[in-house]
């Protein structure tokens, strides 16, 4: 079986981070610090992301049962769990299938509704990227500018990219398999499901993942739920207002 990667900072009741896609647990390392002042903090990265294993396969079952088995081989008891974008939809489809093991749960900026795809351009800059010719990391960012538009997202994307061996550089997440399965990241949370206890959703306020419209399927899944706006933030609201994100998660989990 394979084991997820993981960073572990901190002592106390386990709070258990996911990042989104494309993403990695290094992006939550410093709210993760801040976070481990009062909890232990578990910065996770998921099949095909990070430091963790890459496989063809990859859906939303198999993230919540590669967190199940996370879970079990650490012990963890009493779990809180945040999660962002492709992130907090593990999270949702996570707590709703293991409710026992939750105690609260967070989710930044993913409704629990279907998403179109809308990473092609992302995938075909990514795809573009051929690292015998692109050998340094400002070849790469010139490639991926060609598609991509918006600055933070190449930055966001070149986090990825790493010294695989001497002279020569690689993405840490599985390109190939994000590819094939991208179709599965916009996948709905299952019908008539849902999870008791309490939840936060934080919405950025200049992101549209999260509108007024999604608040009743919301409540439909997850009942026991209040939705809060991060100010002057958009769909990486961590990243863009990490102060107001701390401080809403510190008080809802007050």
């Amino acid at each position: 079986m394979e084991t997820l990667h993981a960073t572990i900072l901190g002592n106390g009741q386990p709070l258990l981070i996911l990042h989104g896609y494309f993403g990695m647990s290094d992006n939550w390392r410093s709210l993760g610090m801040q976070f481990a002042e009062n909890f232990e903090v578990h910065l996770i990265d998921q099949r095909n992301h990070g430091r963790s294993f890459h496989s063809d396969e990859f859906d939303y079952e198999l993230l919540v049962e590669d967190l199940h088995n996370y879970i079990e081989q650490h012990n963890l008891k009493n779990v809180i769990l945040l999660g962002h974008s492709m992130g907090g939809k593990v999270a949702m489809k996570f707590a709703v299938t293991y409710s026992e093991l939750i105690t609260k749960l967070i989710i930044a900026d993913i409704a629990p509704k279907q998403y179109k795809p809308h990473h092609q351009y992302i995938l075909a800059a990514l795809n573009s990227v051929n690292f015998k010719l692109h050998n340094t990391r400002k070849k790469v960012e010139e490639v991926l500018k060609i598609d991509i538009k918006e600055q933070e997202v190449i930055q966001f994307l070149l986090k990825n990219v790493y010294w695989k061996s001497k002279g020569k550089l690689a993405f840490r997440f599985n390109l190939q398999s994000l590819t094939e399965n991208n179709a599965e990241v916009g996948e709905a949370l299952d019908s008539f499901t849902h999870f008791d206890g309490e939840t936060l959703f934080l919405r950025g306020e200049n992101s549209n993942y999260i509108t007024k419209e999604d608040t009743a399927l919301i409540v439909a899944h997850f009942i026991n739920s209040k939705i809060v706006t991060v100010k002057n933030a958009g769909h990486w609201l961590h990243a863009e207002n990490p102060t107001q994100f701390y401080n809403e998660v510190v008080s809802f989990l007050a």
